[in-house]
């Protein structure tokens, strides 16, 4: 008997009857999801809530990598590398593993790197030395992608109407996750030591990996052949899809213009009129639980709108956010308006165009949200880089000049031609 719609995961009759029916199927690890007959609703929270846990991973260690370097008694520079391995693991992560899912059984991959993010969690606590840091970082790094396989979970296996709404609960767990870590983590560090935040991080990761063992089901692969000829495949999906090319670009877009603005808020907030430092720049992060809370709500949207409209609404917003930056720019309220636009602007774009993107290619979703998601991570790298050529050279009008060309980049392709996709897309 097939999965029914998770429906209002909220609402009574989910209460009454789902949970009632669902949690004994999920909680024994043994059921089959099949594509487009459902996910059981206490499945869909726990895959939002380790989504959550396991990206924080990426972002305990940017509050305290100050007491880091002082503890290991090493330089500024090398410390500002654990930031950097960090990322580049999760971007080896998302070339290397991701994709796997689409061929071994995902739950294995799952528990595999979540025991290894464990292990690498732990070893960063016990370290003495700033080389064995970075080395567990990348490691850590390359163990955060979880969320990346739960996403094309929910986008495979949900039914079709709730595709877009079901990744965007997910995507809901990710950002929370994103924003809760760098807070929890500077509080940790300044009463415990960052040592206790990586053995905290280790427990955490202990901990999902009993409750992923006990919750998620199993799912059957789409790809027979060898590792080498997976990864191949990836580059001849990018090729032959010129539709998934097209999501993937509007995301590096939408990602890259909320990048800009975060690339020299430091900079900007530390001169006239503000003279603020680190933690203001931290609580205005805050901001982006708007974006967060949104992103459970906006994917139902999808299916109604159509991925062209949700993109050109994304994009407006964000050019309205750009306009707050550049006019009001002098003032906390234009700022905190600027943030809410393009978190709300990114989280319209993102969720429609990465749904697109993995439903073109069903059978190879993972492969897909690789595709996505390192656009996505190239788009906001080369935004961060020319945000901080255009503030040598321009300041904080040259940061607005350089999001708008993002986000009106992402607004022109919605008036591409050949755009013969279903109405739903």
């Amino acid at each position: 008997m097939p999965y029914h719609s998770t429906g209002n995961i909220f609402s009574k009759k989910f209460y009454t009857f789902e949970l009632q029916s669902r949690i004994p199927t999920a909680m024994s690890g043994l059921s089959i999801l099949r594509p487009d007959q459902g996910i059981p609703a206490p499945t869909l929270l726990m895959m939002s809530a380790v989504a959550g846990l396991t990206v924080a991973n990426l972002y305990y260690n940017q509050p305290l990598l100050e007491d880091i370097r002082t503890d290991l008694a090493c330089s500024g520079t090398l410390a500002n590398l654990i930031t950097v391995v960090t990322q580049a693991g999760y971007a080896l992560g998302l070339l290397l593993i991701v994709p796997m899912a689409d061929m071994w059984p995902r739950r294995r991959i799952v528990l595999s790197i979540m025991s290894l993010a464990a292990i690498m969690s732990a070893a960063i606590a016990a370290s003495h030395s700033i080389w064995t840091v970075l080395a567990a970082s990348l490691g850590l790094g390359v163990c955060s992608v979880i969320p990346q396989i739960f996403i094309p979970i929910a986008g495979q296996f949900s039914e079709p109407e709730h595709k877009s709404r079901n990744m965007g609960y997910v995507l809901s767990g990710l950002l929370t996750g994103i924003l809760g870590a760098r807070v929890i983590s500077g509080y940790v560090g300044q009463w415990a030591g960052w040592r206790t935040m990586f053995i905290a991080a280790a427990v955490l990761m202990l901990l999902c990996l009993v409750l992923t063992l006990r919750m998620l089901p199993r799912m059957p692969g789409t790809f027979s052949g060898t590792y080498g000829s997976l990864i191949k495949s990836v580059w001849k999906i990018f090729a032959t899809h010129p539709r998934m090319r097209l999501y993937a670009f509007r995301g590096a877009c939408t990602f890259g213009s909320m990048m800009s603005i975060w690339a020299c808020m430091a900079f900007h907030l530390a001169g006239e009129p503000f003279h603020a430092g680190s933690r203001t720049v931290g609580l205005l992060g805050l901001c982006g639980v708007v974006g967060a809370i949104a992103a459970s709500g906006i994917g139902r949207y999808v299916p109604r709108l159509g991925i062209r409209r949700m993109t050109a609404i994304g994009a407006i917003l964000q050019l309205a956010a750009w306009a707050s930056a550049a006019t009001l720019g002098h003032t906390y309220a234009g700022i905190i308006a600027a943030i809410i636009l393009l978190e709300l602007g990114a989280q319209f774009m993102q969720l429609s165009n990465q749904s697109g993107c993995l439903q073109a290619v069903p059978d190879a979703s993972n492969r897909a949200n690789t595709i996505f998601m390192t656009s996505l991570f190239l788009g906001g790298s080369l935004a961060t880089l020319l945000s901080g050529i255009s503030w040598r050279l321009a300041g904080w009008t040259g940061v607005c000049i350089t999001g708008v060309i993002f986000s009106a980049t992402a607004l022109c392709t919605v008036f591409c031609k050949n755009q013969t996709l279903p109405k739903c897309t």
